[in-house]
């Protein structure tokens, strides 16, 4: 049988690990991050583009915004933020 000592670890398996409440990460940070990867796909000319022509914004980049949509809303649900929620790890692939 094992037993594991939980209380100051997040997790049974991070032994020692202790968070302080100057390295937690706010949602609002997050949510920035996934403006930025918006902005960065050019999401404001396209829909500028659509809103002259008429013509929709392409699936591709729709799909795209709706993905860093759900990655900004799973990380700013989560107890614990990573301080890292900017690494490209926790976002979908935008090439």
């Amino acid at each position: 049988m094992r037993f594991a000592v939980v209380s100051d670890s997040r997790e049974w398996s991070e032994q020692g690990l202790v968070l302080t409440e100057a390295s937690s990460v706010h949602p609002w940070e997050v949510e920035d991050e996934a403006r930025r990867r918006k902005a960065a796909l050019g999401l404001d000319e396209w829909r500028l583009r659509e809103y002259v022509s008429g013509e929709p914004i392409p699936l591709r980049i729709r799909q795209l915004c709706e993905q860093v949509d759900l990655a900004s809303m799973a990380l700013s649900r989560k107890s614990n933020i990573p301080n890292d929620f900017r690494d490209d790890l926790y976002w979908p692939r935008c090439w």
